[in-house]
């Protein structure tokens, strides 16, 4: 039979305690704020991204200010390519510059809806707003003006930019 005995500090042994549990708490904070979500622009707090529904359309384009035709004029799946070329580049910094990334979807299909815009701020016709929806979530788009005007844009009302 073999014996061991050991002299037990008690001064150690309560720091040992007091150091355990700070670790504990420290874990516990530490886990809660992995779990919490990222912190994104006041902007996108606010906009839900869902878009699954033509109401959820609809609610996206109104928290922009964006009055559009209820119906779109255009529904069509696209094909976000593999590697972009330099239009799409370009395309995609819009993109980035309003909180989205094709990028992350390249090769993926999506879904491409295009709306009439309405209240167009210099009253004029033929603008449209186009979303694009991956698996019910928006993940871009753009609102473009008329032919001779060209103009495309993200989805901030010009001179909320």
């Amino acid at each position: 039979m073999v014996i061991v005995s050991a002299k037990v500090n008690k001064r150690k042994v309560l720091l040992g305690l007091i150091a355990a549990v700070c670790i504990i708490i420290l874990l516990a904070v530490l886990l809660k704020n992995a779990d919490a979500p990222e912190q994104d622009t006041p902007q996108e707090q606010v906009v839900s991204m869902n878009g699954g529904t033509n109401e959820e359309r609809l609610a996206f384009l109104e928290r922009y200010g964006w009055r559009v035709d209820e119906t779109p004029t255009e529904t069509q799946e696209v094909r976000i390519p593999q590697e972009f070329n330099e239009v799409f580049t370009r395309y995609n910094e819009l993109q980035k510059e309003q909180g989205f990334d094709l990028n992350e979807f390249a090769g993926k299909t999506a879904k491409r809806y295009v709306y009439a815009v309405t209240n167009y701020p210099d009253g004029s016709d033929g603008h449209y707003a186009t979303i694009l929806v991956h698996k019910n979530k928006i993940i871009g788009g753009d609102v473009t003006g008329p032919a001779q005007n060209g103009g495309i844009h993200g989805f901030a009302m010009p001179g909320e930019r």
